[in-house]
Order: C-alpha cells, then structure tokens, then sequence
C-alpha cells in the first residue's frame, strides 16, 4: 500500500504520535493505526487533514490514496493491466463526458 507507507514515513519523519494524528482526524488511536496498517481505509476528506499535519503535497497524497482504493477493486482481475491502460489512454475523454 502506497499510502499508508507514505503516511508512516511523513509521521516518523515529523516525529509525530499516532495519538496526535487520531485526535486530528477526530478518530481513536486504534483506529489511526488501522489505516497506517492498511486495514481500513481513510476518507477522502481525511487525507486533507493529514497532509496539512504531515506538510505533505496534498495532491500527492489523494493521488496515492485513489491508487489504492484502485488497486483494491482491481487486484484480482486477470485484465487489470489492460483496463487500466484504456483508463489511462482514455481519461480526458472520461473527464469530459463527465462535464
């Protein structure tokens, strides 16, 4: 996982407590710990949080996070690769449907 690498990192690196990041993200210590370890996943919104305590690149870090949500639902896939790569050849076309 990219992002709970990531994460763990910036904390160690700022030498901050995971008690302190919980009580910023308005969350238990265990639970902190959960999405350090990877075993539960952070919302979108928290990510924000995060990066301001970690000064970290926010875009970065959403970046690293979607990744993961990504690479969750893809995994399993024999076809992974290849659906990615139409996403990636495709996503300007994607983004303006969307519009």
């Amino acid at each position: 996982m990219m992002f709970t690498e990531r994460i763990k990192k910036l904390r160690e690196i700022r030498q901050l407590p995971q008690r302190q990041l919980a009580a910023a993200l308005e969350i238990d210590t265990a639970t902190y710990c959960k999405i350090e370890r990877g075993d539960r996943r952070a919302r979108r919104e928290q990510i924000i949080i995060l990066a301001n305590l970690l000064q970290a690149d926010q875009d970065d870090l959403l970046a690293l996070w979607l990744a993961d949500r990504v690479y969750c639902v893809i995994k399993d896939e024999e076809q992974a690769d290849k659906a990615l790569n139409i996403v990636a050849e495709n996503i300007v076309m994607y983004k303006r449907k969307k519009k």
